[in-house]
């Protein structure tokens, strides 16, 4: 078995090439290196899609039908209320600005090391950071993932700081994510018994700050052995994820409170995004929305590539952005089960 030392000096070694697990597919490796290597138990691959499928909602009529808004107002509160995910089509953005968001970057991905090492770093205070693995030195075992990080919102980078294979739609797809974002915090409002305008405008910044995080999952030799993300919770108010047609990502769902949770498939629903509840957006609600856990599966099929937008204020507007549980409606009647935290003190504390 080897030494903590020798995993550090592997960790090293590997980050030292800022050429991410794309450049070990490119080195040719055959074998899943030691230092992402998951310990049995994490890597149980039995899931039940029989029982239970994640909720599809029809945004379509959501502002000029109020009947129908009132029925996708109740979707919504009980996608949230129970699983905690839920998938949204009809949602207004254009089908090829999905596509290129996705295409330009696996373009970025699969450029020359050189190409991408200006943008590798670890400085998390930077607007575009290129890396694989933000907790390398720190998790149990690396997941089989490269990372690029653009925080968009409230202030992005400049045109010239964003890669180039990017640069020309990271800002529409951006400001058409903002758009939904508006549209998702609005139903949510309205199934916490709120003013649909209240999420949005509440002190803790809700829909303030967007992170656009793009994955790339390269296919592994040894699938078995690795994660392409581990199981986790998503310190935000709301995510809403763009992934390809590969699949792999798995919600653990629990049905009644006497059950054995079980690992279900989120489908690649063709043109869809998945919506998700963060942990903040469970804080604000009083335990009434569910942040779940998620994970996503090694293949050895692939790149896989996933567009994960996180609503979260980040930089000095997390420091500035108080979250308290809101009481209203059912929830009224429940004491809080939060104490009043910033939006950077829950950073620190993921």
């Amino acid at each position: 078995m080897a030494s903590a030392c020798d995993r550090l000096r592997d960790l090293k070694a590997f980050d030292d090439t800022k050429a991410g697990v794309k450049g070990l597919i490119d080195a040719g490796i055959t074998t899943v290196p030691a230092i992402f290597r998951h310990p049995p138990d994490t890597l149980a691959r039995a899931h039940d899609e029989d029982r239970f499928a994640i909720p599809v909602i029809d945004l379509a009529g959501v502002t000029t039908a109020p009947s129908r808004r009132a029925e996708l107002v109740a979707e919504v509160k009980a996608a949230a209320e129970t699983v905690g995910f839920f998938q949204v089509v009809n949602h207004g953005v254009p089908g090829p600005v999905m596509s290129e968001m996705l295409a330009a970057l696996r373009s970025f991905n699969e450029e020359p090391a050189e190409a991408r090492r200006p943008y590798y770093s670890r400085d998390g205070q930077s607007r575009v950071r290129y890396h694989s693995n933000f907790d390398l030195f720190r998790s149990p075992a690396a997941n089989w993932r490269d990372t690029l990080y653009l925080d968009m919102a409230p202030t992005g980078p400049s045109p010239g700081e964003i890669p180039a294979a990017c640069r020309g739609i990271a800002v529409e797809f951006t400001r058409e994510v903002q758009r939904l974002g508006g549209t998702l915090f609005e139903l949510l409002s309205e199934a916490m018994g709120l003013n649909r305008g209240f999420l949005e405008q509440h002190e803790a910044g809700c829909l303030e700050g967007l992170s656009v995080v793009g994955h790339y999952y390269p296919a592994s030799p040894q699938p078995h052995l690795t994660m392409g993300t581990s199981r986790h919770t998503d310190p935000s108010f709301l995510t809403v994820l763009l992934q390809d047609s590969i699949g792999g990502l798995q919600v653990l769902h629990r049905q009644r409170n006497d059950e054995q949770p079980v690992w279900v498939d989120v489908p690649a629903e063709p043109g869809a995004f998945t919506i998700n509840v963060g942990d903040f957006l469970q804080l604000l609600s009083n335990d009434r929305f569910r942040s779940v856990e998620h994970r996503v599966l090694s293949k050895s099929v692939g790149p896989r590539v996933s567009v994960a937008c996180f609503f979260r204020p980040h930089g000095a507007a997390a420091a500035a952005s108080v979250c308290a549980p809101i009481l209203v409606g059912d929830g009224a009647a429940s004491p809080p089960r939060y104490r009043s935290v910033t939006v950077e003190e829950l950073i620190v504390h993921y």
